[in-house]
């Protein structure tokens, strides 16, 4: 598998991967040790492979649209993480003002539409999102992320049933971690394959391993190939593992320790450098410098949060009403 991909795309992935995994460390730090981070706080730390391999498989034109675990996508679509930090303190500077902290990240700009803290609500969205794409005329798709826990909404049936029926160009990843919050999926449903959902409307669906930048890529090209062929929607289950708890406050006591460890032993950042080096895509030296990039990167975001100025009062309001007068425009 190593050999279908250029030195280039290992590299980038490894640097994105990285820039994610230090950012969360990071931002975990500034919330425990030493509080400068509040409220609630989703970590990506683990998930990284499916961030890296689902950009190189689409265009910057193509949405995402996630739940709350939303950082690391952020990230990889482009936001800066100067901008991800600040709305982690709740800085005017932030991607949404400071108004959205961890839970709400938006980028307009960089096709990333959220964030959402409501379980399941992105995934209507999202077709909502693939509708106007359709509407417009575009071959652009969208990539509607949730978890496993918000496979067992009724607001994926709903959307499944319109998805195929109008031929969205929208792609479903179930980025399924084991358990939603501290409850595993075979205590939930007697349909742990959650990728089975999608028969029940002839929906195309796949497993990937959510470890593997490779894996990832190569079946969300499949589906997004499909999308812009005009062929509809596709359920993508991508199996992962979040090394951290569901939140910041989770005590984790709903799995052992040495089930963890086993899922670090598939490490997906370890096991691309062990692919770089077996193919001579990186030296030790070319890492060190990709590592010294990043850790910089993410020094900076904190000192740019930390010398933001806080939201003006007169903010509190703006962004949550519509004003009436404002001239609604359908292109």
């Amino acid at each position: 598998m190593s050999q279908k991909f250029t030195k280039e795309t290992y590299l980038y992935w490894y640097e994105l991967m990285q820039l994610i995994r230090q950012f969360e460390l990071m931002a975990e730090e500034k919330y425990k040790m030493e509080g400068k981070i509040r409220g609630f706080f989703h970590a990506y730390v683990g998930q990284e492979a499916i961030a890296a391999g689902c950009m190189t498989a689409t265009r910057p034109e193509d949405l995402f649209i996630t739940a709350y675990r939303d950082h690391g996508l952020a990230i990889a679509k482009g936001i800066s993480v100067n901008s991800c930090m600040a709305e982690l303190y709740g800085k005017a500077t932030g991607n949404a003002k400071g108004k959205g902290g961890s839970m709400h990240f938006f980028g307009k700009e960089a096709n990333f539409y959220g964030g959402h803290g409501i379980v399941g609500a992105q995934i209507g969205t999202g077709a909502g999102l693939a509708f106007a794409e359709q509407y417009r005329g575009t071959d652009n798709v969208v990539l509607t992320y949730f978890g496993d826990g918000a496979a067992r909404q009724g607001m994926l049936h709903e959307t499944f049933n319109l998805a195929m029926t109008w031929k969205l160009p929208v792609i479903f990843i179930c980025e399924n971690n084991n358990y939603a919050m501290g409850t595993s999926v075979k205590r939930t449903s007697n349909i742990t394959d959650i990728y089975k959902l999608a028969d029940a409307y002839e929906m195309p669906a796949d497993v990937i391993d959510g470890m593997s930048a490779e894996a990832v890529h190569e079946g969300v090209s499949r589906a997004v190939k499909r999308a812009r062929e005009g062929d509809g929607p596709t359920l993508l289950e991508i199996k992962t593992y979040r090394y951290k708890g569901h939140s910041i406050s989770d005590p984790q006591k709903y799995r052992t320790k040495e089930e963890v460890e086993e899922y670090k032993g598939k490490d997906p950042i370890t096991a691309l450098i062990k692919t770089m080096k077996d193919n001579g895509f990186a030296t030790d030296d070319e890492i060190a410098a990709i590592n010294k990039r990043v850790d910089e990167a993410v020094t900076e975001s904190v000192k740019f949060a930390e010398e933001s100025p806080w939201p003006n009062d007169d903010e509190v309001l703006k962004d949550v009403y519509v004003d009436p007068n404002y001239p609604f425009i359908v292109d």
